[in-house]
């Protein structure tokens, strides 16, 4: 009985391999297009976010956060993520890189995510997006020295500069009595 069992239990494994190669396996899908589909309305949008050096100190910062570990600290694909999962990433060094890219699509991408770059979304402001926008456009450009840190603003106690403080008042000359 036990024997019969066996033979019925081979038999059915069998079956089942020979059946699992005549079944058509699901179609790979297609290469991924080097196209990606940004709507039109979030390509036409303007950059609302002056490129000051205040906007770029942020946009550095926030990139050094979320962005240089596969991009690498300058834009050049580089990154140690990047280099050890083997992703191709596009130097943006490289001016023709991002030269048919709206601010608003970079936004988009930013924002949204693109293939395995995961998205900003929610975390960020979209302030602080396009203060990423105006940051990575700096790439391409030689000579662009961007501050690692905002300026601090003016208050009462720190002028802006020393060249608006009043000089100090002149001290009377007294007669001695």
């Amino acid at each position: 009985m036990w024997r019969t069992l066996t033979v019925v239990a081979a038999l059915l494994l069998v079956a089942f391999l020979v059946a699992a190669q005549q079944t058509p396996t699901a179609p790979k899908p297609a290469p991924t297009n080097n196209l990606y589909t940004i709507p039109l309305d979030a390509a036409h949008k303007d950059n609302p976010v002056k490129s000051s050096a205040e906007s770029l100190a942020r946009g550095k910062r926030q990139y050094g956060f979320d962005c240089a570990m596969c991009h690498g600290n300058n834009g050049d694909g580089s990154g140690d993520v990047a280099a050890d999962m083997k992703l191709k990433m596009h130097n943006q060094i490289d001016p023709a890189t991002l030269s048919s890219r709206s601010d608003g699509e970079l936004f988009y991408i930013i924002k949204n995510g693109k293939d395995q770059m995961p998205p900003e979304g929610n975390r960020v402001k979209d302030e602080t997006v396009w203060d990423m926008v105006n940051y990575v456009r700096t790439f391409s450009k030689k000579g662009v020295v961007v501050p690692d840190k905002p300026a601090e603003a003016p208050t009462a106690d720190k002028p802006a500069d020393s060249s608006t403080e009043k000089p100090a008042a002149p001290a009377e000359d007294k007669a001695p009595n």
